[in-house]
């Protein structure tokens, strides 16, 4: 995929975080930009900032478990626009925990919001994308190829979004589709994803989770939004055009340990 104007790039989870700062990057590059959300605040104020920066969007609630409200989202942006050029995978949840302490209606919810939203999303875009090609990026994270012993429900649901990528990349190459689908796999990330799941847990609980997660990563701090944003605008743009069921890590060093 090249970069024209007027492309549409639609990313779930964009009202906030990695999200927000992917909706502003691939604006600047001149994607039409539908930023999801469930929160349809948050997601609005996001295009209120691409639009005073020059650049194209709308706000769209979604819930991204939501089967027919993926088939609807599609249908009306291949409608409106005569296609859907990028989808970034992004919404997700996540609870810090041990497994005894994990219930399993909070197991089902991320599962539900971090691999089905992927499955369902992924499979509607195809649908939209395997006559004109496209891009399509997963988040997912280092959290998908390491264990962490808090994090048992979000490991599961984030190693199956890596699986899931590489059986969709293929499925799209030996069906002759000019989709590449890929996975990143982001380190700590200062987002309110991480800052939210801190402060359920106890200050001193939060602060000995925090202070293991520091140590691992020889950089020594967490990514910035904007960090993480760049490789996804990479694996969007025509530069990664050989790249297709393949994983970028960008983690501060936490895996070459």
């Amino acid at each position: 995929m090249t970069k024209t104007q007027q492309q549409v790039a639609l990313i779930t989870g964009a009202g906030a975080g990695i999200g927000r700062a992917t909706a502003i990057a691939l604006a600047a590059d001149g994607f039409c930009v539908v930023v999801s959300d469930i929160n349809l605040e948050a997601a609005t104020l996001v295009v209120e900032q691409i639009k005073a920066e020059g650049g194209a969007g709308y706000a769209l609630r979604q819930d991204v478990v939501d089967e027919a409200g993926w088939r609807d989202t599609v249908d009306q942006i291949v409608a409106s626009h005569g296609g859907l050029h990028a989808l970034i995978n992004n919404a997700g949840v996540a609870t810090i925990c041990g497994i005894e302490e994990e219930s399993l209606e909070g197991w089902r919810r991320t599962q539900s919001v971090n691999a089905d939203g992927v499955f369902l999303g992924c499979r509607a875009a195809i649908s939209a994308m395997k006559h004109c090609g496209g891009a399509i990026v997963n988040v997912s994270s280092i959290e998908g190829i390491v264990g962490d012993p808090m994090l048992p429900a979000y490991n599961a649901s984030k190693g199956s979004v890596r699986a899931l990528t590489k059986s969709i990349a293929l499925y799209c190459a030996r069906q002759g589709f000019p989709i590449r689908v890929n996975s990143i796999h982001p380190g700590y990330v200062a987002t309110p994803l991480v800052s939210n799941a801190l402060a359920e847990l106890e200050p001193s609980a939060a602060d000995e989770f925090t202070a293991s997660v520091m140590a691992k990563i020889p950089m020594g701090r967490m990514a910035e939004p904007e960090e993480i944003a760049s490789g996804i605008r990479f694996l969007v743009s025509g530069e990664s055009s050989y790249m297709t069921g393949a994983e970028l890590i960008m983690d501060g060093g936490y895996t070459a340990a």
